[in-house]
């Protein structure tokens, strides 16, 4: 029994030499796990820059997501902002405006809605939030968010520091330099374009006036008020209406009347605006003396320029001869786009190509002969007339003649003949 037990039990060399290994084999394990966390860590530390940059950029791109979608302001927030109502920047039919500061310092216009249960109220309101909260574009003002609660209904947008293009046309203590207002007529056309041409969904504003172009810290300006606009599919080349829109001596004709109404309206609103930006004036201003006032100013700059006068009516406006090529550039786009029929008005985005000077400007026939004839829609007698008409997607708004085409020469300036249907 002895001599079994002894041969069982390990000497102490033996059991020296087992620990020795084991301890070997750990020291091993160590420095492996070792060797791979440090070259773990400097493969971090070599991506660290860029991750650190993914992450920024990341945060950043949803940051910005998350502010071009309107944001849902409670009332607390936009009495707080607004330091309850107390600064008020403008009124009209519509409601009135207050200047706000936000904590993080945003300066902010709230457009409170007047009315409370009203129904016009309400479709102004998804109106303005449905297309303006939806598109962004450098020459239209930018929807913030909305308060829509039972004692509140305002939109709250961007705020412009230099208020509104009127004040700096009508007013005597404001004025701008020829340069500026032309910079603002292209500026205001591209806005219209983007919401015509671009959008994936038409945008018909349907009050374009110069109360309606705000003025950035820098005079860059911005189409607002979309109160009235409306949205149409593209394949749909009239508009259906209840009722008139947008503001007399602006609105064109077929607002008015019994007839198809499509985004060519805007562009009849853009050539009457233009009007007054060339003459800084209202087309009809009471403040001038009777036998100015008396005369409609855009059938006063067709009469000068049919009879080659248009020099002299630039030189009356207090243009300066340095922008007289321009001045006579601008005032033939505002007879372009005030033609009677809307299937005759220029695109919006041919006419910032001819504010700009990129393309020639057609001759434009008489677009107030409906007034001087006292008829509603006048018939231009056949091969008399040469009148300008544009690319456009609108051959079916043609109810009133049909249009042939002429030499090449008048094919290469986009001008056409009519003829009775």
């Amino acid at each position: 029994m002895s001599s079994s037990s002894d041969s069982s039990t390990l000497s102490p060399s033996a059991e020296a030499a087992i620990i020795f290994t084991i301890v070997v084999l750990i020291v091993k394990v160590i420095i492996v796990i070792a060797i791979c966390i440090k070259r773990a860590n400097a493969r971090n530390e070599s991506l660290a820059p860029d991750a650190r940059f993914l992450t920024l950029t990341m945060d950043k791109f949803l940051s910005d997501m998350e502010r071009e979608k309107p944001i849902r302001f409670t009332s607390q927030q936009l009495r707080i902002a607004t330091d309850n109502f107390t600064n008020l920047l403008g009124s009209g039919g519509f409601g009135a405006v207050y200047k706000g500061i936000f904590t993080n310092g945003t300066v902010v216009a709230v457009k409170v809605l007047y009315g409370i249960s009203d129904k016009r109220v309400e479709e102004q309101f998804m109106a303005e939030v449905s297309t303006i909260g939806r598109v962004h574009h450098f020459n239209l003002v930018r929807l913030y968010g909305f308060c829509f609660e039972r004692n509140l209904r305002a939109l709250v947008y961007e705020y412009m520091r230099n208020g509104s293009l009127d004040e700096y046309l009508f007013r005597e203590n404001k004025n701008l330099d020829f340069t500026r207002l032309h910079e603002i007529a292209v500026g205001t056309a591209r806005g219209i374009a983007y919401l015509h041409e671009e959008c994936q969904q038409r945008i018909v504003h349907y009050d374009i006036k110069p109360g309606n172009i705000l003025l950035d810290p820098n005079f860059t300006p911005k189409v607002a008020d979309f109160g009235l606009a409306k949205l149409c599919n593209r394949e749909n080349t009239h508009i259906t209406m209840t009722g008139g829109r947008g503001t007399p001596g602006y609105a064109a004709p077929e607002l008015w009347m019994p007839f198809p109404i499509t985004h060519k309206c805007d562009v009849y609103s853009f050539g009457m605006l233009l009007f007054e930006i060339v003459g800084r004036r209202r087309n009809v201003d009471n403040r001038l003396p009777d036998s100015e006032s008396q005369e409609w100013f855009p059938r006063t700059v067709w009469k000068r320029f049919e009879c080659g006068e248009i020099g002299d009516l630039i030189n009356e406006c207090g243009i300066e001869e340095k922008d007289k090529e321009v001045a006579e550039r601008m005032f033939k786009v505002a007879l372009l786009c005030v033609q009677e029929r809307p299937q005759l008005r220029p695109l919006m985005g041919v006419v910032v190509k001819m504010l700009e000077g990129a393309l020639e400007i057609p001759t434009p026939s008489n677009p107030f002969q409906y007034m001087m004839s006292g008829i509603p829609c006048p018939v231009i007698p056949s091969h008399t007339t040469q009148t300008s008409s544009f690319p456009s997607s609108d051959s079916s708004l043609m109810p009133y003649s049909s249009f042939v085409r002429g030499t090449p020469i008048m094919t290469r300036y986009e001008i056409e003949l009519a003829s009775s249907a």
